[in-house]
């Protein structure tokens, strides 16, 4: 497996990148959907960036349409919506295929790097994609939109967590704060 912090990736606006390029204590990767019943999870996504980002968390969504196609717009029209609908101020890079044939290199990565995600006790999520044969691929593949990945500052992954896991949530904050203390 590659250093996750090696992989390139491109911004929205087409710059080259890799993990080392930020001065982070920790990385909240996301794939991210702007037509998805979870896209209220930006405004989530953007309250942790600005309540942690002076003390090291970088947030980088990564716009994907593998699921129900949820994600149809350009790069531009994806920036535009992320701003002026949730106020988005962190990274949302180019469009990128998180699952299947034409997979980014980061997000192999990713899910070979941490192959089970924290989940809501109740699974009620889960059960209703499951309900409609939208749970697909390898049980290590990403589920859904909103997929968050954890990573320290030298990109090793912490912790995942499924995507109806809020940026809220207490078991995802509370590892936000132990990766920027340190």
């Amino acid at each position: 497996m590659s250093n996750v912090a090696d992989i390139e990736f491109k911004t929205a606006q087409g710059e080259t990148k890799t993990l080392k390029d930020y001065k982070a204590k920790a990385f909240l990767v996301v794939n991210t959907a702007s037509k998805c019943g979870l896209t209220p999870q930006y405004e989530a996504l953007q309250a942790l960036y600005k309540e942690y980002k002076d003390q090291g968390l970088e947030i980088l969504g990564f716009p994907a349409n593998e699921f129900l196609e949820q994600e149809p717009g350009t790069n531009k029209e994806i920036q535009s919506f992320c701003k002026v609908n949730f106020g988005v101020k962190f990274g949302i890079n180019e469009k990128v295929v998180v699952k299947g044939e034409g997979q980014h290199p980061l997000f192999k990565a990713l899910t070979e790097g941490k192959k089970d995600a924290v989940r809501n006790e109740d699974g009620t999520f889960e059960k209703l994609l499951t309900e409609k044969g939208l749970i697909s691929g390898e049980a290590h593949d990403i589920h859904w939109n909103f997929e968050k990945f954890l990573l320290d500052e030298n990109g090793n992954v912490v912790e995942r967590f499924f995507p109806d896991v809020a940026p809220s949530d207490p078991r995802l904050v509370g590892k936000v704060q132990e990766l920027v203390k340190s």
